[in-house]
């Protein structure tokens, strides 16, 4: 049995997604790295690039309005641009990479080089005092 949060099937993951056939315009999906709901009142993204790769026009923008669109129902939104220079034979650490960049309910700040996790613990400090 695996432990929450570790990949189920590796395998698959590694497996490449073909979005060639779903493009509308000039528009194509994108991915999500990580994502938490926490108890119906906030939401974390989560968004890795490599050391030094900037997020697409892109995909920062369907982000970004993603979660506009979850401030605007209510919600704090913690969306987190983080970056790692894992090697590819490795699994990253999530919790342990570098924010870049962040927005706190449509406001950006630079990561001042604090990790992920306690960035997120923060936050979610934060969410349970305004209860």
């Amino acid at each position: 049995m695996s432990e929450r949060g570790e990949i189920k099937y590796p395998q698959r993951a590694g497996q490449l997604r073909d979005f060639s056939g779903l493009l509308y315009g000039r528009i194509t999906p994108t991915d999500i790295d990580g994502l938490i709901e926490y108890q119906d009142r906030a939401y974390v993204l989560i968004e890795l690039k490599m050391t030094g790769v900037r997020l697409p026009y892109g995909q920062r923008l369907a982000l970004e309005r993603m979660c506009h669109d979850w401030i605007r129902a209510g919600k704090q939104v913690l969306l987190i641009i983080a970056e790692h220079n894992t090697p590819t034979e490795q699994s990253i650490d999530v919790a342990s990479t570098t924010v870049v960049e962040y927005q706190y309910n449509g406001i950006t700040k630079t990561g001042d080089n604090c990790t992920t996790k306690s960035l997120i613990d923060r936050f979610l400090e934060y969410v349970n005092r305004t209860l």
